[in-house]
């Protein structure tokens, strides 16, 4: 099987454990609609969220976006071996346009910001930049936990041969969180920059020659799965009980609720 195929076998199993499905899985936001502020903001809640967040995997939302990678990693799997060809130049204004991508894709940057829009927010009392700021570093914290034991469990080789450690990209895993943490929060008329970013610093990686393309794009999947995951705030459930109907007698009513 083929690195983009043990990638959706291992993402698809881990979302689909056995009894975890059954559980209450959260609600996204409505569209256009952005994410409530939570009443706190702190460690300890940023500590219990990440908790949370992984028992939200399951989210049937999520084994959604991680089959559709899984499927476009897939499809672009024949051009695993010649893309990177047409990416790479000899030009030197390409070479240093891209030069910053690779610093800004890192974790210890993107944690950086993340850091950095927290303890703004906490400091100059701005709840909204706080849980913006809480909502990033999770799904940094999310994406790394997911794509580092993929890497160890493919071992796929880097088209450079610098380590077994290709699949799938980490850097288009946290900047695609990062973005859809934003567009989550702000829209996707304030966040069209963020995902614009995440694009070129995954595009970066083939330009470099460190990643293939379907690394990238099941990289990309997995941090938008995570994204979404740290934003979907509240929870879902059924509610069947009798209702009594009009004339006399009694209907078995199912009511979906929200919270």
């Amino acid at each position: 099987m083929n690195p983009a195929g043990v990638g959706l076998l291992v993402v698809a199993l881990a979302l689909c454990r056995p009894g975890v499905i059954a559980a209450q899985p959260s609600q996204p936001p409505e569209e256009g609609e952005k994410p409530p502020t939570p009443e706190h903001t702190g460690l300890h809640a940023l500590f219990r969220n990440v908790g949370q967040d992984y028992k939200n995997l399951a989210h049937w939302d999520n084994v959604v976006v991680a089959a559709i990678g899984g499927a476009g990693a897939l499809a672009v799997h024949p051009l695993d071996t010649t893309f990177n060809e047409h990416l790479r130049s000899h030009y030197t204004l390409v070479n240093t346009i891209y030069a910053p991508a690779k610093y800004y894709g890192d974790t210890p940057e993107q944690v950086a910001l993340s850091l950095g829009s927290y303890a703004v927010g906490r400091l100059f009392d701005m709840p909204k930049l706080s849980h913006l700021g809480m909502d990033l570093l999770r799904a940094q914290i999310l994406s790394e936990s997911l794509v580092e034991p993929l890497k160890f469990a493919v071992g796929r080789e880097r088209p450079d041969h610098s380590d077994h450690q290709s699949f799938p990209s980490g850097h288009a895993a946290v900047t695609f969180a990062a973005a859809t943490v934003l567009e989550r929060h702000l829209g996707w008329k304030r966040s069209a920059l963020a995902y614009a970013i995440a694009a070129y610093v995954a595009s970066s990686r083939l330009h470099d020659n460190v990643h293939y393309v379907s690394d990238v794009v099941f990289g990309s999947a997995v941090g938008t799965l995570a994204g979404r995951t740290v934003t979907e705030h509240g929870a879902e459930y059924w509610v069947v009980g009798p209702a009594p109907v009009p004339g006399g007698g009694v209907a078995i009513v199912a009511t979906h609720m929200f919270h």
